[in-house]
C-alpha cells in the first residue's frame, strides 16, 4: 500500500520545508501562496482557469450535451475581474520562485494573450511560447470556427537579468532524434486509463492534463530533487508526473473532490530509479575552467613545453596563462591558430603535454580540474 499524501490546510508551518513539500495545500492559491517561504521553489507550472465564457450549453449535432468547462471556479463576471486575479497569483507566484526558476503557464485563446501581456508588465521575460497540438482535438460542434486543435504554454524566466536557468537542451536534442526540440509539442488530449473518473463513470476534472506533456516541460527545464510547484493542482498530474520523476512537488488547491482524486492518484504512483533520471549535458552546461587555473592548481609548470599530436609544433607556458611560440604569446586557443595559418583553434583538444612517454590532450587535465569543482560544490 503506498503512503499517503500529505493534504494541508492553512495552518501549515511554512517555515518547516519538509511539512509542505511533496504536499497537497489546500486553500485559495494566492493567500496560500503568500504563506511559502519567498525563493522557494525551482519551476511553476500553472494551469489557471481558462475564463472560457461559455453561454449557455454545447451541444452535439445528434443534440447529446458536451461535458464542456462550466464549474464555477471558471466563471468571472469580467475580463477586468480575471486580469485582477491573473495579477494577483503571478505576483505572488513571482515572489516564491527562485531567482534563476522559471515559470511554465498554460492556455487557449481565451486567456493565454491577457495572461502574457500581464507577465511581461510585472517583469518577467518570456523564453518561449510552446504550441501543445492535439492529435485528438474536441470537433467544433456548432461549424462556425475552425476546430480549436491546440493551448499556448508560455515559458518565462522571473525576470530578464535572470541567469543560469534550468534548460536540458542536450537531452531534448537527444530526444528527437539528435534534431533540436521545436517548441511546437504533438500529444493527444488525456483520454483512456489515464483520464480519472468519479463512480458514475464522469471526469473527474474537465481539464485534465496529459502526463506526457507535464514529463516533457519537467524533463526540459528541471533537474531530479527540484522543487515543483502548481498553483492550481486539480487532479494532481503535476504531483504524479514530479513524484515519477525523482522531483518534488507542491500542490495548490482548493476543491476537495480535487483534492481527494489527486492524493489517491500520487499515493499509487512509483518513483523511477535513480539510475534511470541521469539528465545528459553538453559543454555548455560544465564548469568553465581557465587554462591560467590549472598552472595555479600546480597541474602545469610555467615553462612547460606543450605539443601537437604529431610534434610539428611546440608552445612553452608562460605563468599568465598564455603560451609562448617564438616571439608571439597569447592564449591556448590563438596560438593553436597561429601555428596552422587558421582563423580559430580548439586549444583544450590541440595542445597535449609529455606523460609516460606519450602525448596527452591538455583537455584532460580541464576534465580533472572540473571533477575537483564539482566534488568541492557537492
Amino acid at each position: 500500500m503506498s503512503a499517503a499524501v500529505a493534504v494541508l490546510d492553512d495552518s501549515f508551518a511554512p517555515e518547516v520545508r519538509p511539512e509542505w513539500l511533496n504536499a497537497i495545500l489546500k486553500g485559495d492559491c494566492v493567500a496560500t501562496l503568500d504563506k511559502l517561504p519567498e525563493k522557494s521553489v525551482d519551476v511553476i507550472f500553472a494551469d489557471p482557469p481558462y475564463n472560457l465564457q461559455l453561454d449557455g450549453d454545447l451541444h452535439r449535432p445528434d443534440q447529446s450535451r458536451v461535458d464542456a468547462v462550466d464549474d464555477h471556479w471558471d466563471q468571472f463576471e469580467s475580463f477586468a475581474a480575471y486580469d485582477a486575479f491573473t495579477r494577483a497569483w503571478l505576483l505572488a507566484a513571482r515572489r516564491v520562485l527562485k531567482p534563476n526558476g522559471t515559470i511554465w503557464v498554460i492556455g487557449s485563446y481565451h486567456n493565454i494573450f491577457r495572461v502574457g501581456s500581464i507577465m511581461q508588465d510585472l517583469g518577467f521575460w518570456i523564453l518561449n511560447d510552446i504550441v501543445w497540438r492535439k492529435t485528438n482535438p474536441m470537433p467544433n460542434f456548432r461549424g462556425r470556427r475552425f476546430q480549436n486543435a491546440h493551448e499556448t504554454m508560455i515559458w518565462a524566466s522571473r525576470d530578464p537579468k535572470a541567469k543560469g536557468y534550468t534548460f536540458n537542451y542536450e537531452a531534448m536534442k537527444a530526444a528527437n532524434d539528435d534534431v533540436q526540440m521545436r517548441s511546437d509539442w504533438l500529444f493527444p488530449i488525456c483520454t483512456g486509463a489515464e483520464r480519472l473518473k468519479d463512480e458514475n463513470g464522469d471526469k473527474v476534472h474537465p481539464t485534465q492534463k496529459p502526463e506526457a506533456l507535464l514529463a516533457r516541460i519537467m524533463l526540459s527545464s528541471t533537474k531530479p530533487g527540484d522543487v515543483v510547484l502548481d498553483p492550481f493542482f486539480g487532479s494532481g498530474t503535476t504531483g504524479a508526473v514530479a513524484k515519477r520523476l525523482g522531483r518534488n512537488f507542491v500542490g495548490i488547491e482548493r476543491e476537495q473532490a480535487y483534492i481527494d482524486a489527486a492524493s489517491d492518484r500520487i499515493a499509487s504512483v512509483k518513483p523511477m530509479a535513480s539510475e534511470h533520471l541521469a539528465t545528459i549535458s553538453g559543454k555548455r552546461a560544465e564548469p568553465r575552467v581557465a587554462f591560467v587555473s590549472l598552472i595555479d592548481a600546480g597541474m602545469l609548470k610555467a615553462g612547460t613545453t606543450l605539443y601537437d599530436s604529431r610534434r610539428r609544433w611546440t608552445a612553452k607556458v608562460r605563468a599568465d596563462g598564455t603560451l609562448a611560440v617564438g616571439d608571439a604569446a597569447g592564449s591556448i586557443h590563438r596560438m593553436g591558430a597561429v601555428v596552422q595559418g587558421l582563423d580559430a583553434c580548439n586549444g583544450w583538444t590541440f595542445w597535449h603535454y609529455e606523460r609516460n612517454g606519450g602525448l596527452t590532450q591538455i583537455d584532460e587535465l580541464r576534465r580533472i580540474a572540473r571533477l575537483g569543482m564539482e566534488r568541492a560544490g557537492a
